[in-house]
């Protein structure tokens, strides 16, 4: 077996689950569209997506998935201006389409 070849890449990625109401995904979803995040300007961001999952009796599951060049420069940005303004007006009168807050998972490249 041939090892993995990889290349010396130092990342962070930074996820956040969450639980929709049923029938608000599509609000979910426009609320995320429509957002300013701000993390274009932000050192060390490279790249976000939104990504959807299952959908069970009580809830569709969403990810938002962003990829920094460190844990270092994630943390730096959850300190910053920026993040203050991008969550600003998180949930806000939407408040019914989420179950429960979202739950937040790191993820340090090690290969």
């Amino acid at each position: 077996m041939t090892p993995l070849k990889t290349i010396e890449v130092s990342m962070f990625i930074a996820m956040n689950r969450f639980k929709i109401a049923l029938g608000s995904e599509d609000e979910f979803v426009s609320i995320w569209k429509n957002r300013e995040t701000f993390l274009e300007t932000v050192p060390g961001f490279k790249e976000f997506h939104l990504l959807q999952g299952p959908t069970t009796e009580e809830y569709t599951l969403f990810a938002s998935h962003s990829v920094w060049e460190s844990r270092q420069a994630f943390e730096d940005w959850t300190k910053s201006e920026s993040f203050r303004k991008a969550h600003a007006n998180a949930g806000g009168s939407r408040k019914g389409i989420y179950l429960g807050p979202p739950q937040f998972e790191g993820f340090e490249s090690v290969i």
